[in-house]
Parts: C-alpha cells; sequence; structure tokens
C-alpha cells in the first residue's frame, strides 16, 4: 500500500472518522456487479476506482481485472483498505499518475456524488482506453420488511432530513440528477442483499453522515429511541432478515 500523494486539499470528509465502522458495517457488493462490468469493458487490463474509501469496490474489482488501482483523499479509508496483491491503493484525489490511454474502466462506488465533476472527468478522460468506460452506481434506502421499512423511512426522510448533506439528493434518484457526458448503456436489475441480525443493521445506520449531523446536534438520546422501536419490530435480536438494497448505475463511454 503506497502513501501516495498527501492530501493537501479541501474535500468532505464524512467517512474517514468512521473508517473502521464503515468497512465493518457497509453492505458488500454482489460477484455479478463486477462481472456485468467485465463485461461491458472492452477489456479487462487495469481499473481505476476513484473514491475507493476501504476499497470494497476496488477488491471486487480485482476477480475481473488484472491489476487496480484505488484512490481516495481520507488517509483513513486508506489506511484501513482491504488489502490485494493485485490492488494498489493512493491517498490522492484525481492525480493518478497513470499513463496516458491505459485504463479499461473507470469506477466510483456510492462516491459520484462527492466528486468534483469536471476534475474527475478531465482525469478519467486522460487514462481510459478509446472505448473504455466510465461506471458510477449507488444505492439509498433499503427494504426488510412492512413494519421496519416504515420506521426505516421515517427516520430516513422525516428525522435525518435537515442533517443529510445535499449532495445525498442524488443518490435517490439513483444519479440521474448528476449531468455525464456518456452514451449510456443499460444496466441489469442488480442489488446487494445481506442477512443481517438487528445490531448489524443498527451498525448500518450509524455509518451515515446524517446520523453523525444529528446526533452532533440532538444527542445520542434521540437515537437510542429510534433504535429501541426498531427492535421492538424487527423481532429477536437474535433474528436475521434479509436487508435489500436495489444499485443504480450511469455507464457508458466519455463523449
Amino acid at each position: 500500500m503506497s502513501s501516495g500523494e498527501r492530501p493537501n486539499v479541501n474535500f468532505s470528509n464524512h467517512f474517514g472518522p468512521r473508517s473502521a465502522q464503515y468497512l465493518e458495517a457497509r453492505p458488500r457488493y454482489p460477484s455479478a456487479v463486477f462481472h456485468f462490468l467485465a463485461m461491458t469493458a472492452r477489456r479487462t487490463r487495469t481499473a481505476w476506482d476513484c473514491a475507493t474509501g476501504n476499497g470494497q469496490a476496488a477488491v471486487g474489482l480485482v476477480h475481473r481485472f488484472a491489476s487496480v488501482l484505488g484512490t481516495d483523499p481520507s488517509e483513513d479509508m486508506i489506511a484501513r483498505a482491504l488489502p490485494h496483491k493485485r490492488v494498489r491503493y493512493e491517498i490522492t484525489k484525481y492525480d493518478t499518475r497513470l499513463a496516458d490511454h491505459s485504463v479499461d474502466i473507470v469506477t466510483v462506488a456510492q462516491a459520484l456524488h462527492w466528486l468534483e465533476l469536471d476534475d474527475f472527468l478531465r482525469e478519467a478522460r486522460r487514462v481510459l482506453v478509446p472505448g473504455g468506460v466510465l461506471a458510477a452506481w449507488c444505492y439509498a434506502s433499503c427494504r426488510v420488511s412492512p413494519a421496519v421499512d416504515e420506521l426505516f423511512d421515517h427516520f430516513y426522510s422525516v428525522t435525518l432530513g435537515p442533517y443529510w448533506p445535499a449532495q445525498r439528493r442524488h443518490t435517490e434518484n439513483g444519479y440521474q440528477s448528476i449531468a455525464l457526458p456518456i452514451d449510456e448503456i443499460p444496466a441489469p436489475p442488480l442489488q446487494m442483499v445481506e442477512e443481517w441480525r438487528l445490531r448489524h443493521f443498527l451498525a448500518y445506520i450509524r455509518t451515515w453522515s446524517g446520523v453523525a449531523k444529528y446526533v452532533e446536534a440532538r444527542g445520542e438520546a434521540p437515537l437510542l429511541e429510534f433504535e429501541a422501536a426498531l427492535g421492538k419490530v424487527w423481532g429477536s435480536e437474535s433474528l436475521g432478515r434479509a436487508v435489500r438494497w436495489p444499485l443504480h448505475f450511469r455507464i457508458g463511454e466519455i463523449r
């Protein structure tokens, strides 16, 4: 793992301080995502995963691509990135130091809404091979059961509404509100599915940037009340439930 360029630029570090919790509590992308990406790219030699976080997408890509570069400006995230001998991590925003036209696919998983789009697209155009593709995907609300979903949706939209960063709206509409200069390729219906107990579901909710702002403003007590109410409709703490997140893709060749 390389230290790369030390990040001396400003960025929205919503998740770095909770990088350990993020790694443990976030859902994982299924192998079908990376199969789709490999089938869409013309070649599978090199991938650049921008805003890689702790490398969940980067390590998924390496099962279908020969080598992967994962970049992120957060030292905390890169310090806890999932290791793999064919994944190289760098602490940087967009300066990949890759050769011109050397990358078959550029990916951004659950992070396009945090990027300075012009700077990112400039580097993506430079490093992509002719015919290479840009693939960005995201997820927002999950589904569990009608009773859980009702409480979850109210907490997500109403309680946390004023505390979400403005960029969150882009994930809620599947990145359709972000103008990407790409020739769009349709994606198949894909989703993440995790079999979680209540404690894992609550840990996931506590990784949200909106929750961090909410607790900072209101304290822990209202959050604990929500967690107790959720526990009553979830059932036994040992009960595992299927939690599903539909994935939304924007993928295509950059014009």
